[in-house]
């Protein structure tokens, strides 16, 4: 991936997919050091791993269907609807339908780089 930190904008056309579990690409999106939007594609059935890390994360289902778990607590999300994860609380998602993520994180996701 270049780098793209000090670039005001991006075309979704010109960022490469990121296979990261089996049924699961993502796109890094935009970033700065304190900012990361990454576009997270599922296939149905395919599962986000239940995993933590020290940033915050804000994620809108763009489409699709999830049973979306944090902390132990899982509700299922859908179009249109939102999840925040403070930091360190293990989370993570489960595509009953295909569907798009748009996660946020602060800070950056540097190891996505």
């Amino acid at each position: 991936m270049t780098d793209r930190l000090n670039s005001f904008f991006q075309s979704e056309a010109d960022i490469a997919w990121e296979p990261t579990e089996p049924g699961v690409k993502r796109k890094i999106m935009a970033y700065g050091e304190d900012l990361m939007i990454v576009r997270v594609v599922f296939e149905a059935g395919a599962v986000g791993k239940a995993h933590q890390h020290p940033h915050r994360q804000a994620s809108y289902v763009e489409s699709g269907v999830f049973d979306v778990t944090i902390d132990g607590r899982t509700q299922r999300l859908r179009a249109g609807d939102t999840f925040f994860v403070p930091a360190d609380l293990v989370h993570g998602v489960t595509a009953i339908e295909a569907g798009q993520l748009i996660d946020s994180f602060t800070p950056m996701r540097s190891e996505f780089l």
